[in-house]
């Protein structure tokens, strides 16, 4: 592989040039910025490369290959030359475009990186590989159209990696996440970040930071993955509370969030991606399980290797039950539908405490609930997930407010205004915040035994 070659690309998106320079002196060896000079169309390409020490990728991305540059191909190309002169350590050109002369008299001291966006449903990876342009490395951007997209990767990556081609190869999108951080462990040379605290400068990229806590430019290929599924996935906090986990236990496994609402999709992932571990969330506690002839609703599975039958627990289940200890017996009101509010029902039915749900599929019919006299009440609606949502049911609120000592908020943020309400009353309080520690111990504890080798 090229000596001189990051493990990450982080696109500078700064609006203000001063932020961008900024951040990209203070990046660490493991990443190189990328100077994309379609996003300051006013400066002087000369001057930027200077001022960023000549550490950088000079890019000029055409928006139909998602950048900003709407000028005609021979500007583009003379503000890609200026940049040229002033030695920055990389300059992208795409891959089926000669090498222009600057770029040739440029060899001896300006490594060129060759790229290519395709368009959706395009994968034509092996094909390019067969007939490489001239160039010191290589980036393949595709779009995905799935999870399981991702493993469509994994041949050519290798082929690349056992050939010396310093090449990243990877698909654009919230289901392109795997493919993004699993890179090393796939073959790959590099990947591209977005900084910490700027805009994404495509749609999946993940902050810098974020990938280097879950040391992404550390995967090898034998590093297994875990992950989240469901939708929305994006916001989890079980990447941020598994990997570090993992990394204690010195155990070769990698956890992601896998963007996915369907339980065929998320069939096919598990396989195609080889996952060992996973995390079930809305919509999937329910209707994946049987596809795996398990019974549901499960949140946590696990299988020792690829190909083993899945095994599963609900350790949502075990974190409620363990909450309701510390809290007064009596009738409890679950709100919503879902995998969510079955758990909260099998807990309350296991402890032998009767229950009401209500639900849009099971409306309250005026007194039920205040005839139940309610001593507690669990949120197990996805209100709270987004800022803004509201109260949910709050006619049957106000019917328990008499009787409510005590809420349970499986939304795991403090703002929900189903957190609000039971504060305002007075009422004890268990967070979502709770349960989600509960359950993801739980959870941890199976994939590193189970999972980790």
């Amino acid at each position: 592989m090229n000596a001189g070659l990051p493990f990450y690309f982080v696109t500078l998106t700064h609006p203000a040039w001063e932020d961008a320079r900024a951040c990209a002196l203070g990046l660490p060896p493991e990443a190189l910025p990328e100077l994309r000079l379609d996003l300051f169309p006013d400066a002087d390409p000369e001057t930027l490369v200077r001022d960023l020490g000549r550490r950088c990728l000079v890019t000029c991305r055409r928006v139909t290959e998602g950048g900003a540059w709407q000028g005609d191909e021979d500007a583009r190309l003379e503000r890609l030359a200026a940049a040229a002169r002033a030695r920055p350590a990389w300059v992208d050109l795409e891959w089926d475009l000669p090498v222009p002369a600057f770029l040739a008299q440029s060899a001896s001291h300006v490594r060129l990186l060759r790229s290519v966006h395709v368009g959706e449903g395009v994968f034509d990876l092996e094909a390019r590989l067969e007939d490489l342009p001239p160039g010191d490395a290589y980036k393949w951007v595709g779009r995905a159209g799935t999870l399981a997209d991702n493993a469509r990767l994994r041949r050519p990556l290798a082929w690349a990696r056992d050939r010396g081609v310093a090449l990243s190869a990877f698909l654009m999108g919230a289901k392109g996440i795997a493919g993004r951080c699993m890179q090393a462990a796939l073959g790959g040379a590099f990947t591209y970040a977005c900084p910490d605290g700027a805009a994404t400068a495509a749609p999946g990229q993940i902050p810098l930071g974020r990938m280097m806590d879950w040391r992404c430019h550390k995967l090898h290929a034998g590093h297994r993955l875990c992950g989240v599924l469901g939708r929305p996935v994006l916001h989890s906090l079980g990447p941020g509370y598994h990997n570090p986990r993992f990394q204690q236990a010195f155990k070769d496994l990698l956890y992601l969030p896998l963007e996915c609402g369907d339980p065929r999709e998320a069939l096919d992932a598990l396989e195609a991606l080889e996952l060992v571990g996973a995390s079930l969330t809305a919509p999937l506690k329910e209707s994946l399980p049987p596809l795996l002839g398990l019974e549901g609703p499960l949140n946590t599975l696990w299988r020792r290797r690829a190909g083993d039958p899945w095994r599963g627990a609900n350790t949502d289940l075990l974190a409620l039950d363990a909450a309701l200890d510390g809290l007064a017996p009596g009738p409890v009101l679950v709100l919503g539908d879902g995998g969510v509010a079955e758990t909260t029902r099998r807990a309350l039915l296991g402890r032998g405490l009767p229950c009401l749900q209500v639900s849009r599929k099971r409306p309250a019919a005026p007194g039920q609930v205040r005839a139940l006299a309610p001593v507690g009440v669990v949120q197990a609606t996805r209100l709270g997930m987004d800022p803004g949502d509201p109260l949910p049911f709050p006619e049957a609120l106000g019917e328990a407010e008499a009787s409510a000592r005590w809420a349970v908020e499986w939304i795991y943020k403090e703002d929900t205004a189903f957190a609000a309400w039971a504060r305002d009353g007075g009422r004890r309080l268990v967070p979502g915040g709770v349960l989600f520690e509960g359950q993801a111990a739980l959870q941890s504890a199976a994939f590193i035994r189970e999972c980790g080798g």
